[in-house]
C-alpha cells in the first residue's frame, strides 16, 4: 500500500518553519510500516526548498527514508505534476477529520487493515489550540 504521510504536526510537533518536538512512536511506527508490512511511504509536506529537505534529513537520521518526497515516485518532476497533491491510497496526516489518533492506534489500524477506531484502544483526537487559547494562555 502507498502511504503519505505529512511532517509537521504529524512526525513532529506542528512549529513550523522550525522542526518540532518528535510526537511518540511516529518516527518508530513509521519503520515498522516499511519494514515489516511492506509499504510504501511518501513524504507529503507543505514544505519546499531548504526547510523540505531539513525535515528529510531530520527523519533520515532517525533511520526513516521515504519511497518518494512530494512526488509520486522518485523520478517525477515537480514541473510535470498537474498538482502538489500525491497519489496513495492513505494520508496519514494531523488535518484528519478528527485529529490525529495515537501512532500505536494508527498504526494497528494499518496493520490490521481495520480501519475504524478499535474498541479496545480508545483516543482524544489532538485539539489545537485556537488564537484566542494562545493569546489568553488557555
Amino acid at each position: 500500500m502507498v502511504i503519505a504521510v505529512d511532517f509537521d504536526g504529524t512526525i513532529v510537533t506542528h512549529e513550523y518553519p522550525k522542526i518540532g518536538k518528535p510526537i511518540p512512536f511516529a518516527i518508530d511506527s513509521l519503520k515498522r510500516l516499511q519494514e515489516v508490512d511492506h509499504h510504501q511511504l511518501i513524504l507529503w509536506s507543505v514544505r519546499e526548498g531548504a526547510l523540505l529537505q531539513e525535515a528529510v534529513d531530520y527523519c533520515h537520521g532517525r533511520g526513516l527514508d521515504f519511497y518518494a518526497v512530494n512526488t509520486n515516485y522518485p523520478e517525477e518532476l515537480p514541473e510535470n505534476r498537474p498538482n502538489r497533491k500525491v497519489t496513495a491510497d492513505l494520508y496519514i496526516d494531523d488535518r484528519n477529520l478528527g485529529g490525529l489518533p495515537d501512532w500505536g492506534i494508527i498504526y494497528q489500524m494499518i496493520h490490521t487493515g481495520n480501519y475504524n477506531k478499535p474498541a479496545s484502544l480508545s483516543y482524544e483526537p489532538t485539539k489545537r489550540k485556537t488564537w484566542w487559547e494562545k493569546l489568553f494562555n488557555l
